[in-house]
Parts: C-alpha cells; structure tokens; sequence
C-alpha cells in the first residue's frame, strides 16, 4: 500500500510563510518558513495575533494593525480570499521593545466547512522588505541622476577647473591601484610564508616524534615480553602524532572526517583522568565537581583521547555557565548494553526548545553580551560529531532558565571478557638482507633508525649531510637510500636528482623520509626521482613491508 501522506509535514515543509486562524483572529497552526520570517518561535501558537504582531508604537503612522484586521474582517465575512496590497508591518525584535522596518505581501484565504461557513483564515506571506528597499534606492538613484544632470548642464562655464579636478582624482584612483596592488602582494606573500612555515613547522615535529617513535620500537624489540612503560609510550607517542597531524593537516572534527584509533577502553578511566586534569579548575569560587563510578568496568571499543576530548568539552561548558558556588556531577553506568556518560550542573539552563540547537556551530547558550563567557560555541558541535563517529548519541535537556543543564551520551558496549586482537610490538625479521644508506641530519633520529634495520639483519650505513651522501653513493654500493628532504647543506631532492643522472643511478632504490609530506612535498619527490615517499614519524613494521616489496621496474 502506497504510504499515507503527512499532511502536517507537508505544511511544516511548505516554502511560503503560512499562519492558520480561527474566525477570532486566534493562532492554532504556523510552519517553519513563517516562524523563520517573523524570527519567532512555536510558542506563537494558541494566541491572538494581534497580541504577537502589535503595531510599532515608535511609527504614529503605523496602520499594519488596521489593515490586516479589515482584511481578516472581510474574509470572514464573505468567505472569500482577499489579496491586500503591499504593506508595512514591522515585527518585534524581541530586544527591549524594538522592531524591525518590515514589508509584507499578505494573502488571506478562507477555510469553509460543508456549509459554506469559514470555520479557519489562512494567512500568508511573502517578505518583500528587499525588494522595497531596493526600489526606494532605485527612486533615489533616479532622483540623484537628475540632479547631476542639472548640475552638469550648469557647468559648462567651469570645464576646465572640473578638468583640472577629474585628473586630480584620476591621479588618487591610480595611487589607490596601486596601494591595492601592494597590499595584494603582501596577502600572497604572507600567505607563501605561511605555507613555509607550516611546512617547518611540520618537519620540526616529526622528526623528533620519529625519532621518539623508532626508539620505542627499538626498546620493545630488546623487551620481548614486555614493559608497563612501553605501553605508556606508546600510547602518548600515537597521541603527539595524530594532534599534530590535526593541527598540520588542518584536520578537525567538524569535518566528520576525523580518523579515529580504536582501543579497548574503561571508560571509567577516562573519566578519572578527565576529572582530574579539570578538578584544579572548579575548585575556584567554590564550585563543585562530584563524580560517580560504577565498581565493574563499562568498556568500549573507542578513541581514548577523543573520548575524553567529548568530557572535557561538557566539563568546560558546565564550569563556563555554573555560577560560584555551583555543583556540577558526573556520573556514568551501564544502561541495557551502552555506556551512559552524565554531566549535570545547577547553572543558567536553557529553554528546552533550544536543545537541538545548542549543538549546531558557533550556537551558545547564552545571548553574547559582557557577561557571556568567552568561546566560539564550537564545543558541542565537536562533542557530538566524536559521539557520532563512535557510533553514539550526545543530547542536552534542561528544565528552563536558571534550572541547570544535563547533557548525555551513550556509546555502544563491549564485552569486557572477550579477548582484544593482539598488539604486535615485535618486528618480523627480513626477507632479504639489502646495503641501505640513511641519509638523515637529525642524529637520534639516524642511530635509532640504523640499529633497528641492522636488527633486522641489512649491512647499513648512515650519513648526516647531503653532501656526504652524494659522496657514499659514488660507486653504487647500496640498494637502497633512505634520504630526508630538509638537509642542511644539499636537500634531499638535490641528492635523489644527482644519483638518478649517474650511470648506475636507476638500479637504486629511494625513499624519502621527511616531515615534508604535504602534497607539493610527494609531487616534488617524484619529479626528483623518488621511488617512495614517507611521512615521518614511520613505524618500522612499514619501512619493512616497503623494503620487501620487488624493486620498481
């Protein structure tokens, strides 16, 4: 069977303005393009409209009043539709009285019964405020051009003097172009050096990550069975990457695209560590932060530093809009298979008609003002795409102005005794033994990267210059050259360039390895003749899955 059709979806859906009256002038119906026209709310519904809409008592000409009344008058009397002229009828701010010059294009429509009698009044409307004032402007275009007219006319007898005048404003046009032009060349070259700088930037961070990163993996290898502080390590390291990578890549979680590692996770841990890191914080003015625990573990299968991304962001709102004095609470269970994450304060509140929104960007609780706490509104919006990309639900509920705030989230469970796939921290020994040079300025970086490949069983050799490069590789002794891009003497495209040219340059292998890895930086690697071009920091498991691979044709 066909689906039945919703008819007040339909009405909501409706692109045109539309206002449903009783016979007495009374509001029983409004949709979402009325509401978003007139700037005000659901709670229109059930009173007169008159009341809603007065005239604007700053106007003493003001007849909007008076006229929709007669027009509605009409309608009911006669039962028929009855199209007003264009009207002035300005709408309340909502601000202290005011209101805003509006212009209307209204159409009243009976709604009769089986009797011919008009049981509604259907009231749309179109605003047309734009269009009147660009007419107005139009008018006063109009009216200017005559006048220049006139003044032209009158103006014969000083040609020369105006002349003398148009080339004096000739000549300030010229001087602007060319102070714009300027100003153009220095957004441009501002902009070049901040793409310089991020690519620094860039290569600055990674490559003491790098370092860090192959040297804990050098210490899981002389630790078969283990260590607590390997873990640890591991874990910060995987967190001071991927925030640099957010804040390089410019990736961010409004986006939804914002890739998550998943881990096996207490969440009553995050939570701890959350609460803790924020405590310091409400202990100020007197406010108070309580957090409720349940004794058996509520795990997840989630992003831990995300996750506790998400509580700090509802911490923080709740410490933003909590007056001295408060008390805000967390408190966290299992719920019929999900975890569900609680903050509730005692702070402003909100209308609970603002509860969706509240989660769109920039939105705020509070209207901006000197007393707003400071912020973008960008929180929420953050909270709930994380909450989403973990399969989750984030909502907020309160129960008016001034009577706090909750905000929930709930995130599927796992089984906590089902076994986790297994971590490999060991690397798998080669295939093949190859001769590789390192070519790499930072020295930590180099030993780390040289002791791990010859545990792996390669004859390697490592230089720290461009120049000592180009030297090594003279009479092609290495199969393959793992080169840095940010030399301090010849750069690493420099390097791949010249071994290319010589005779046995296209039996090499190379694999630039640099914190340059934007898409300019791989394109340039290419043309130079790279084979290969990796991000730092670089787990070895996959320098050895790409040593492994059979060399390019």
């Amino acid at each position: 069977m066909p689906e039945t059709l919703d008819l007040r979806r339909l009405f909501d859906a409706t692109l045109s303005p539309l206002l449903v009256l009783t016979p007495d002038f009374t509001i029983v119906e409004v949709n979402r393009a009325y509401l978003t026209a007139t700037r005000t709310e659901r709670a229109i519904v059930g009173r007169p409209i008159f009341e809603v809409f007065p005239d604007n008592p700053d106007d003493p000409t003001a007849d909007g009043v008076a006229n929709l009344r007669r027009s509605l008058e009409t309608v009911v009397a006669t039962g028929r539709t009855d199209t007003m002229p264009l009207q002035r009828y300005d709408i309340p701010t909502g601000e202290a009285g005011g209101f805003d010059e509006k212009y209307w294009s209204p159409v009243n429509a009976p709604v009769l019964d089986a009797d011919g009698r008009v049981t509604h009044v259907i009231h749309r409307v179109e605003d047309v405020t734009e269009f009147v004032h660009a007419r107005r402007v139009g008018r006063e275009q109009r009216r200017v051009a005559a006048e220049a007219q006139m003044r032209a006319e009158g103006m014969e007898i000083d040609l020369f003097v105006r002349a003398r005048e148009i080339r004096e404003v000739n000549e300030q046009l010229r001087r602007v172009n060319a102070e714009l032009d300027a100003a153009g060349r220095r957004l441009r070259e501002e902009q070049q050096a901040k793409d310089r700088f991020i690519a620094t930037l860039s290569h600055e961070l990674r490559n003491p990550l790098a370092a860090a990163t192959a040297a804990t993996e050098l210490l899981a290898l002389d630790m078969p069975d283990g260590h607590p502080a390997l873990s640890v390590l591991e874990r910060q390291l995987g967190t001071l990457v991927r925030m640099s990578n957010d804040l390089l890549d410019g990736t961010r979680a409004l986006t939804g695209r914002l890739e998550l590692v998943r881990e096996r996770i207490d969440v009553r841990s995050v939570v701890e560590s959350a609460c803790a890191d924020i405590r310091g914080l409400f202990g100020h003015e007197s406010r108070q932060l309580d957090v409720g625990l349940p004794a058996a573990p509520v795990v997840v299968d989630g992003d831990r530093l995300r996750l506790a991304q998400v509580l700090t962001n509802l911490l923080s709102n709740a410490l933003k809009y909590t007056p001295p004095g408060g008390r805000t609470e967390v408190a966290l269970r299992a719920d019929d298979g999900r975890a569900r994450l609680t903050v509730r304060d005692d702070g402003i509140g909100f209308d609970p008609a603002q509860a969706e929104d509240l989660f769109g960007v920039f939105m705020r609780a509070a209207p901006a003002g000197p007393d707003t706490p400071e912020g973008l509104g960008l929180g929420l919006a953050v909270a709930r795409t994380v909450v989403e990309l973990h399969g989750g639900r984030i909502s907020a509920h309160s129960e008016g102005p001034g009577r706090g705030a909750a905000f929930t989230v709930l995130l599927p469970v796992v089984d906590p005794t089902a076994p986790e796939p297994p971590r490999p921290v060991a690397v798998r020994p080669a295939r093949r033994q190859l001769s590789i040079l390192i070519v790499e300025d930072n020295a930590d970086l180099a030993l780390t990267y040289r002791t791990l490949l010859q545990r792996q069983g390669h004859h390697v050799t490592a230089v720290h210059t461009g120049a000592d490069a180009l030297t090594a590789t003279e009479d092609g002794l290495f199969d393959v050259v793992l080169c840095d891009l940010g030399l301090p003497d010849v750069d690493g495209y420099t390097v791949a360039r010249t071994i290319r040219a010589r005779p046995h340059g296209e039996r090499v292998r190379l694999i630039a390895v640099s914190g340059f890895s934007r898409g300019t930086d791989r394109s340039r690697s290419r043309t130079a003749g790279f084979d290969a071009h990796l991000a730092k920091p670089l787990p070895l498991n996959d320098l050895v899955d790409l040593l492994e691979r059979p060399d390019p044709a």
